[in-house]
């Protein structure tokens, strides 16, 4: 994955119980995030920093998706308790999660496992992608998202 290629397509079930291709979002540039666990304090503080500015984002003819290994039933008690207003996708299997290359081991409790890192996509309206933020960290990063989209 490289800035100016065309972004992987895929197709996932989103919380609203429909099935989500990245092509059907042509004409639109896409946040598509990737992020460890619903209702974790990282991933609750990074869902409502882009629920906040989401005017902002709709402005610039942008939608965002997230995506996670939870099922849409999480999704779902996630998106009711912040009042989320995008979609959420869920990636049990980790096939987009490896397609755009965030699975890596982690450290957690001394104990070495596989997980989500955190990572933000920006794809212009044609389908490129135009940047990407790996190892995010959730402070700041919303900033960081909204001066990409200018």
């Amino acid at each position: 994955m490289e800035i100016g290629n065309l972004a992987p397509d895929f197709t996932l079930m989103g919380s609203d119980g429909k099935e989500h291709k990245l092509s059907d979002y042509i004409g639109k540039k896409v946040i598509l995030y990737f992020y460890p666990k619903d209702n974790t304090p990282g991933c609750t503080t990074e869902a409502c920093d882009f629920r906040d500015n989401i005017d902002k984002i709709t402005n610039q003819n942008a939608i965002v998706l997230g995506i996670s290994k939870d099922n849409l039933n999480s999704h779902n008690k996630f998106i009711e308790k912040f009042n989320l207003p995008f979609i959420l996708l869920s990636d049990e299997d980790k096939i987009v999660c490896e397609l755009y290359d965030v699975i890596k081991e982690k450290n957690m409790y001394g104990k070495k496992v596989l997980g989500i890192e955190r990572s933000t996509f920006i794809i212009n309206e044609e389908g490129y992608l135009i940047k990407d933020f790996r190892k995010v960290k959730v402070k700041g990063h919303i900033d960081a998202v909204l001066e990409e989209l200018k």
